[in-house]
């Protein structure tokens, strides 16, 4: 599994399905260099179980996500059409209607591939045909890109784990708050609470006031 962190998040344009039902052909995160944090996220497949407790999660904290001026995008191997279905079928019948973000296709699965969350990979028998280990599908990945398009933070979840959305949020919290006042964000800490200074001086005073 490969640490993205630090590194540029990899480029793509691909179809996705964006504003809960509109096709877009070359929809790409490069959109958000320069203006807004990004919390893209990966999950295994549309229509399924754990993955659209996810979707609507996230939905349900959109206007915490807008408010810190962060995008939030999904991503699987299911073509646009299957987003697209998904996307018209309610919620007591297993779909994620009234979702708006932006759900990406990875259906040649080289976004999956290029983040590092494919769960499995391309292998040859002794005859040279091409057989996959594992499964087609992403793994539960989120990866927290600043204006830079810099992956500041990545999280990987097993298929059967689903992720925190309220994490997220304090990974974004975190990060701006870093950005801004230039204090790191020490164990458990949350927006509204005290940073302190990376220095021995700065974990101090901050050990002994807590």
């Amino acid at each position: 599994m490969s640490v993205l962190v630090g590194k540029k998040a990899p480029v793509f344009s691909a179809e996705a399905v964006v504003n809960g039902g509109e096709f877009v052909d070359n929809f790409s995160l490069e959109q958000f260099i320069g203006k807004k944090h990004v919390v893209f996220f990966f999950y295994p497949l549309d229509f399924t179980f754990v993955c659209p407790t996810e979707i609507i999660a996230f939905q349900e904290a959109m206007h915490e996500f807008e408010k810190r001026n962060c995008a939030v995008v999904g991503c699987s191997i299911d073509s646009k059409f299957s987003h697209w279905a998904w996307l018209q079928t309610e919620k007591k019948n297993g779909g994620i209607k009234g979702v708006k973000f932006p759900l990406v296709s990875d259906l040649s699965k080289t976004i999956s591939e290029n983040f590092d969350v494919l769960a499995g990979d391309w292998d040859y028998n002794d005859n040279g045909e091409a057989l996959f280990n594992g499964a087609p599908v992403a793994y539960r990945g989120l990866f927290l890109i600043d204006k830079a398009g810099v992956v500041r933070h990545q999280v990987v979840n097993d298929l059967p784990l689903g992720r925190s959305i309220d994490e997220a949020l304090r990974m974004v919290d975190a990060l701006q708050s870093f950005e801004e006042n230039g204090e790191v964000c020490p164990a458990n800490w949350h927006k509204g609470k005290t940073a302190m200074k990376a220095t021995q001086e700065g974990v101090a005073a901050y050990l002994s006031s807590n």
